[in-house]
């Protein structure tokens, strides 16, 4: 399987194609493609069963789907999580690095590494971790974007992209912070919040709102 093929699997698996369909739209912007690559890449991911698209819809992975990413996510994550805990990484930095690592690894190596890493369920950027015999806890859907004016949210994940990730360490969101919701502002405009800790207020862009995973 080519590299580009695991990536789009990855990404489906975290936008939630498990349990639910993923539109073409969320995987052009998480992967910074055009949307004519994704719709390429969709068919020949079809063709090999590995992912169901039913039109007007979305994607969702199938079980033998299921099983590749899930494998793939374990191995990719476990190297970002040594890569930021070990060897002090910047979060917007690991992933490419962590791509390479995955592909050269033996399973042997990745038990051990997760043993040595105390098999951790999350990597840096929220996302569950596999374990081996693939259990893991359900990752959380609801989006920044969807989050009500005055409701309050704990950031739980982000999305594995370099710019998202950039542009967050640039306003200072991290994982855990609890906000209110203060403003939506009209015609995508972006959205107001504040931070509890400090009572400090800030604002993300209306795109990227879409890809910051929260729980109430």
């Amino acid at each position: 399987m080519t590299p580009k093929k695991e990536d789009y699997l990855k990404i489906i698996f975290e936008l939630g194609g498990r349990k639910r369909k993923v539109s073409n739209k969320q995987i052009a912007l998480s992967l910074n493609v055009a949307a004519g690559s994704v719709t390429e890449m969709v068919s020949k991911l079809v063709k090999e069963k590995l992912v169901e698209h039913t039109p007007y819809a979305g994607i969702s992975l199938t079980k033998q789907g299921v099983k590749v990413a899930e494998e793939l996510v374990r191995r990719h994550r476990l190297w970002e999580t040594f890569l930021v805990s070990k060897l002090n990484y910047k979060l917007q930095d690991v992933h490419d690095d962590a791509e390479v690592l995955e592909h050269v690894t033996s399973d042997t190596l990745m038990d051990h590494l997760e043993e040595f890493l105390g098999h951790p369920t999350h990597c840096p950027h929220g996302g569950v971790i596999p374990d081996k015999a693939g259990n893991y806890q359900e990752d959380s859907y609801q989006v920044l974007a969807d989050a009500k004016e005055g409701s309050v949210v704990i950031v739980d994940r982000f999305i594995d992209n370099h710019d998202l990730l950039t542009y967050l360490d640039d306003i200072q969101l991290n994982i855990g912070d609890e906000l209110t919701v203060l403003k939506h502002a009209p015609f995508e405009g972006p959205i107001s919040f504040k931070l509890n800790k400090d009572g400090s207020r800030s604002s993300i862009g209306y795109k990227a709102a879409h890809y910051v995973f929260v729980k109430e």
